[in-house]
């Protein structure tokens, strides 16, 4: 695969950054809202400066580094740092458990780790047997409280007898492990090569045309694989900036870093277009019977939501030509709206295991509905096992960014490869252009009575249409189809006027309720997909850090 890019020596990091601080030397690159750009080459200099730090302190080829850290530029810098020299970095999201984070860092062997200073206390009781030394990632500087004082010394009397060698990485050299957070609860070391990220983020020109003069609004922790090679690598790769927001992504905090920042470009995943659509635009065409009415009709609709699309834009500070989102199925009826409402929005599709993109929609077109496109610059995608009357199967996917394999397990890395062909584990089909729809997981589907697949996550965005379901589960009870719906009780104690209303009347209020919406949702599928009871959940579903629910925890 030839790929449209001058003066990059091979697909490494330490190539690609190069390469950009050449070109974009005097162009911003990162920042935090509401600070100052730090431009591409002081950003080259402070990642110089870090490998010298790691080097000093003994950090060779082939030792993994854990990074463990909110968004920031600084963030960026250790990742290439890390990489730059054969290091092998390890992303942890920062909402994993410590309890996780402390069995990555034994399982990777860490030798050392890059912490902000907010997330320093999740190492405080972790064994630190391997951990020779912590820096803060605020500072670059030494954390002395965590140096392993015998370890330097040693290290101090060795670097003085030998000289650095500054041989650099191969493509097929290991460049990152990455932890996934796992709905299945099995956390998995995913191996990726220099090659697997850099023609990944290369491939991106298919998709999309990133000029320097973009900029690029960062609200997904980095250590998403979908962020660190969309929202990072390919920015580099094109000169464009990036701005961090240094605090909770709250509603208020989003507005002032849309009307600061005036992004072009933002990564998401499908919860927070669809909280927007639900909390600020539906109550707006559904508050009085006559809007109601008239936003059933379609004409209409198309018109209200291209005038809702156009403030949406504004919202986004006015200048949003592309909206990507990934990492999850997006409601078809959230998609309704923004292809009339005229939206900038790109789907894509892929897997920790793929670097991640393996396919998308194009920038600039008009998007087809429920489809997360046709395949990226250098992917092939086939069905395996299709089905002769539907056409779905397993997605299976051939691509220069598929994975080394699993960290220590080779075992389950021989699962998912099939002769060169890594299976993906979703079920999905693709129609004559080469549009690729996804079914849901193969590890989710329910077989129906009568042999047919039902695929829980489709019945799900049905109920989460619902302005007040906040979640809901699709699972097989006692041979019965059931849902559990966790419910937004702020808007369903003023439906039912909680504050004046006995406990009874309210519980019984609820109980209809979610009765009268398992007959709305039956009537709109198929037969065999209807489901005989909603159960209330009380209590928030138990969620991965990427915000995706642990199935295992409530079907097993």
């Amino acid at each position: 695969m030839k790929y449209p890019y001058e003066n990059l020596e091979n697909f490494t990091l330490p190539s690609l950054l190069e390469r950009s601080a050449g070109l974009y030397a005097d162009k911003p690159s990162f920042a935090n809202v509401g600070g100052d750009a730090i431009s591409y080459a002081e950003f080259a200099q402070r990642v110089q400066d870090t490998i010298t730090l790691l080097r000093q302190n003994g950090i060779k080829k082939g030792d993994k580094v854990l990074l463990l850290s909110e968004n920031m530029p600084n963030w960026g810098v250790a990742y290439f740092a890390v990489t730059y020299f054969g290091g092998v970095i390890v992303p942890v999201l920062p909402d994993f458990h410590p309890s996780d984070v402390h069995h990555i860092l034994r399982h990777s062997e860490a030798k050392a780790i890059f912490i902000s200073s907010r997330h320093q206390s999740t190492i405080e009781d972790c064994d630190r047997a391997h951990i020779n030394f912590v820096i803060n990632l605020d500072t670059l500087g030494m954390v002395d409280e965590y140096t392993n004082d015998s370890y330097m010394l040693k290290i101090k009397q060795k670097i003085a007898k030998t000289s650095h060698t500054s041989a650099k990485p191969l493509e097929d050299d290991l460049a990152a492990i990455i932890y996934t957070s796992g709905t299945t609860g099995h956390s998995k070391g995913v191996m990726l090569s220099h090659k697997n990220l850099v023609t990944n983020a290369l491939s991106s020109f298919s998709k999309v045309k990133i000029e320097p003069e973009d900029v690029f609004l960062s609200i997904l922790p980095l250590a998403h694989t979908l962020e660190c090679t969309v929202g990072l690598i390919v920015p580099v790769l094109h000169g464009a900036s990036v701005y961090y927001i240094d605090k909770a992504p709250t509603p208020s905090v989003l507005l002032k870093a849309f009307e600061v920042v005036k992004p072009t470009m933002m990564l998401s995943v499908p919860l927070i277009i669809e909280k927007i659509y639900k909390n600020k635009i539906l109550p707006k065409f559904t508050d009085s019977l006559i809007m109601r009415t008239l936003y059933s009709l379609p004409f209409i609709r198309k018109t209200l939501n291209k005038i809702a699309g156009k403030k949406l834009i504004e919202t986004f500070g006015g200048r949003m030509r592309f909206f990507g989102i990934g990492g999850a199925a997006l409601s078809p009826f959230v998609e309704q709206f923004l292809i009339e409402a005229e939206f900038p929005y790109v789907i894509g599709y892929g897997l920790t295991e793929t670097a991640p993109l393996l396919a998308g929609g194009i920038s600039g077109e008009v998007q087809r509905i429920k489809s997360t496109g046709t395949a990226f610059a250098g992917v092939e995608l086939k069905i395996k096992d299709k089905n002769p009357q539907t056409g779905e199967g397993e997605i299976i996917a051939k691509s220069p960014s598929v994975m080394l394999g699993y960290y220590k397990d080779e075992e389950k890395t021989k699962e998912v490869m099939d002769d060169g062909w890594f299976l993906t584990g979703d079920l999905g089909y693709i129609d004559d252009d080469g549009y690729l729809y996804i079914s849901g997981r193969s590890k989710n589907v329910i077989i129906g009575s009568d042999g047919k697949n039902i695929y829980p996550e489709q019945i799900e965005s049905l109920i989460n249409q619902n302005i007040a379901v906040l979640d809901s589960l699709v699972m097989e009870q006692d041979g019965k189809l059931v849902a559990r719906i966790h419910l937004d009780y702020e808007l369903i104690d003023k439906m039912f006027e909680a504050d004046k209303n006995p406990d009874d009347k309210v519980r019984e209020e609820i109980s209809n309720f979610l009765e009268e919406m398992r007959k709305d949702v039956n009537s709109k599928i198929s037969s065999f997909s209807r489901m005989v009871k909603f159960i209330e959940q009380i209590e928030p579903f138990i969620k991965t850090p990427t915000k995706k629910i642990k199935r295992y925890l409530y079907t097993t």
